[in-house]
């Protein structure tokens, strides 16, 4: 049996791959020790990725081969736009962030790549473009949240992060991610390889930024 297209990819990601998901952050996150700052900077340059985020789904979804597949999107994007988006208000509100400064702080270097690479996936109108990176953005979460033990930690804030990125949907639809990529891209085995090695060096990267003030 073949290896699968997807697992040559992470494991040519090697070692930023590792690197991101045994990252401090992970760590401090799983252990419920992040301090406050740290995860109010994260999230507030991670909520920065929504508007992106939006249009690279919407660019998977209309360059999609098959309408199960974007069937698939559409109930992944009314998660995002509803359950996680609920979740970046509560944990603002928890951590004393206010509009204001959510408005006024810039984003990091990794917070404009993550933006400009989702974008520039879907400007591809290549659906391989598209699953790359999202399965980066998904795939490589999964792969950290799975790390962590009972119990989880109290603070909710840490506690709910982990367990969107864990639990049987989002397992699930990561495993769509994959079979699809793995379906789709060995035809577009170069663009996919570009796409995937440098969201995951941008996952690296955004993870550092957090503990940047």
């Amino acid at each position: 049996m073949s290896e699968r297209f997807t697992e040559r990819l992470r494991q040519e990601s090697e070692p930023v791959w590792s690197q991101a998901t045994e990252h401090r952050f992970v760590r401090e996150l799983l252990s419920g020790t992040v301090p406050d700052a740290v995860m109010a900077r994260y999230l507030i340059q991670d909520h920065r990725f929504l508007d992106a985020f939006l249009t690279l789904l919407g660019a998977a979804i209309a360059a999609a081969d098959g309408f199960e597949a974007r069937l698939r999107f559409g109930r992944f994007i009314g998660m995002v736009s509803g359950e996680e988006n609920t979740y970046f208000l509560r944990a603002f509100e928890a951590l004393g962030v206010t509009p204001a400064e959510r408005g006024q702080r810039p984003d990091t270097r990794a917070t404009a790549g993550f933006k400009a690479i989702m974008r520039e996936a879907a400007a591809t109108r290549s659906y391989a473009a598209a699953l790359s990176v999202l399965n980066v953005a998904e795939w490589l979460y999964l792969d950290w949240a799975e790390k962590a033990v009972a119990p989880l930690p109290q603070n909710f804030v840490h506690a709910e992060w982990i367990t969107l990125h864990d639990n049987p949907d989002f397992r699930a639809f990561v495993a769509f991610l994959r079979a699809e990529l793995d379906r789709v891209g060995p035809a577009e085995a170069a663009l996919s390889r570009d796409f995937f090695l440098r969201a995951v060096a941008l996952e690296r990267a955004f993870f550092d930024s957090a503990y940047e003030d």
